[in-house]
């Protein structure tokens, strides 16, 4: 409402930029008139109201060849809308379900994440409505009713579906999941990927999660709850205004959003159309805010920042049903983290981990991404060259005709920081099962052939993690200690996990820690250099 009372002076400012630029005008190319022209232009941007943008998807390219792409609604609920972004392609990929964040913003903020996920996967969005446009008597939408929503999206697509939960849904789809594990429910997915989520909101406490702690509920009812005006749909509708999540988003980096727009300014004055139509697309997404119910932000608050009900095993659904995370046994888990995220800081998405206490080792992955902040998890150049190739190979991996390769052995990646050595659009390869010797001589087991000789140029004190697989017989199959996938450089230890909150052997089970094999016997590793001799 205060950007429309702004309409008159912005027109305005308009009229005058397009005077001082005009090609009758004199003075137009003179120092004084660009300047001035610029802060109108300035003036004019920040200003201005920004609605619902629109994805304007329409393309994508799989193997080299470009497919087009068409937005279609498959489920209409009243706060959201199953959005499916339809490949014209025969190819069968993988189905993914983004879960777009219920923060102040727009799905269209994902816009980068759909377009980087498309080429290997057939791909669905949650588009959350603006509450300000929903009408009081549609009724009311909190924490429980997304949890609804999710649930009822993932039997919408059917089993085999991956879920990226992007920030603040990544409590909702570890509880709605957890529920699904719990009731048996085939359409549980294969996977969930939560990307800078706020699940235990006591490691590393950020700016807002330390405003959430160090105020009552009831402050946050009287401070920042206030009704949709009239003109809308929804008056009268008790919300959390969007342009009050957009100013504390700002704040927080308000020295970094200044430096933007002085930079702005200078490439207006400087006529640098191309710096200058970038800036103004990013600022017109980012300032594009959407209102959220009272009830759903007072919950979220409540549940997720101050009593963390989810990493304490206290999370209720509904009142009376108890939200029980360790149900979750065949649901694949991977973690996102960036480097420098001000919003979810570092460990707090990596407890996912620990909640998973009944999920198998080999069945987690986590990642931290160097130099990034919270939006550079989900968005930018680091996202496209690095995370997700990451995340399709995670999710290729958890396909059911893959799955079964990985369920008898840790997923274990080193931690260089490189994207998979995966195909674009190819699956992951298993490796190749070896012959088993006689029972009369077990150690005398067929060698991989030389193609896997990079043994060769590992030092001895690795020599689990460059071995060739050798499968034994089941009956004399060797124990072997499990270690949770890590792509990231080692965290701090105040981050581990405690090893008591896992079911597995607690001392080499952190989930922080790029994690070494076991040090096998200096016999075992002999065995691995030299080819045993077959009988």
């Amino acid at each position: 409402m205060q950007k429309l009372a702004l309409s008159p002076v912005r027109m305005a400012a308009q009229l005058y930029s397009q005077v001082l630029r005009s090609p009758f005008n004199p003075i137009s190319e003179t120092a004084p008139a660009q300047t001035l022209a610029a802060g109108f232009d300035l003036f004019s941007e920040t200003t201005q109201y920004h609605g619902k943008p629109a994805f304007g998807i329409t393309s994508t390219s799989i193997d080299l060849q470009t497919v087009a792409v068409t937005e279609e609604i498959l489920h209409r609920k009243t706060f959201c809308q199953l959005k499916h972004f339809k490949r014209d392609t025969a190819r069968k990929d993988p189905k993914l379900l983004i879960v777009a964040p219920m923060s102040g913003h727009f799905a269209t903020l994902l816009r980068g994440t759909v377009e980087t996920m498309l080429p290997n996967h057939d791909v669905y969005i949650t588009d959350w409505r603006d509450a300000a446009n929903v009408p009081v008597y549609e009724g009311r939408f909190d924490l429980d009713d997304y949890i609804d929503y999710i649930i009822e999206y993932l039997d919408i697509l059917g089993p085999e579906t991956h879920v990226m939960a992007v920030c603040q849904p990544g409590v909702p789809v570890m509880a709605a999941i957890a529920l699904m594990s719990e009731d048996k429910n085939p359409n549980a997915p294969l996977s969930m990927t939560l990307m800078g989520s706020p699940i235990d909101t006591r490691r590393h406490p950020t700016e807002p999660c330390k405003l959430a702690m160090t105020h009552s509920i009831e402050w946050f009812e009287h401070t920042v709850i206030n009704h949709v005006p009239l003109g809308y749909p929804g008056a009268f509708r008790r919300v959390y205004p969007g342009f009050l999540q957009l100013s504390g988003f700002v704040s927080m980096n308000f020295g970094r959003h200044m430096e933007a727009h002085m930079k702005q300014f200078d490439h207006l004055v400087e006529g640098d159309g191309d710096s200058a139509d970038r800036h103004r697309a990013f600022y017109a997404e980012y300032n594009a805010v959407m209102d959220l119910t009272a009830e759903y932000y007072l919950q979220t608050i409540e549940t997720v920042f101050q009593k963390q009900s989810l990493a304490k095993g206290e999370m209720m659904y509904r009142g009376d049903r108890l939200v029980r995370t360790d149900m979750i046994e065949k649901t694949a888990l991977m973690t996102v983290e960036g480097e420098l995220d001000d919003i979810s800081g570092i460990g707090q998405t990596v407890a996912a981990h620990d909640l998973c206490s009944n999920l198998p080792e080999s069945m987690k992955t986590h990642y931290e991404q160097k130099g990034v902040g919270h939006y550079g998890v989900f968005n930018g150049s680091k996202f496209r060259s690095t995370i997700a190739p990451r995340i399709s190979d995670f999710i290729l991996n958890h396909e059911p005709k893959n799955r079964a390769h990985l369920s008898h052995k840790p997923n274990t990646v080193k931690s260089n920081g490189a994207a998979p050595a995966v195909k674009a659009n190819g699956t992951a390869k298993p490796a190749t099962p070896k012959k088993a010797a006689p029972k009369k001589a077990p150690a005398a087991l067929k060698a991989t052939p030389a193609k896997a000789a990079p043994v060769k140029a590992t030092p001895a004190k690795k020599p689990a993690a460059e071995a060739p697989t050798i499968e034994k017989p089941a009956a004399k199959a060797p124990t072997t200690e499990k270690a949770m996938a890590v792509d990231a450089a080692p965290a701090p230890k105040a981050m581990e996990p405690k090893a008591a909150q896992t079911t597995k052997p607690a001392a080499k089970a952190a989930p922080l820690k790029s994690q070494k094999s076991p040090t096998k016997s200096k016999s075992a590793a002999r065995s691995r250099r030299t080819p045993a001799k077959k009988v």
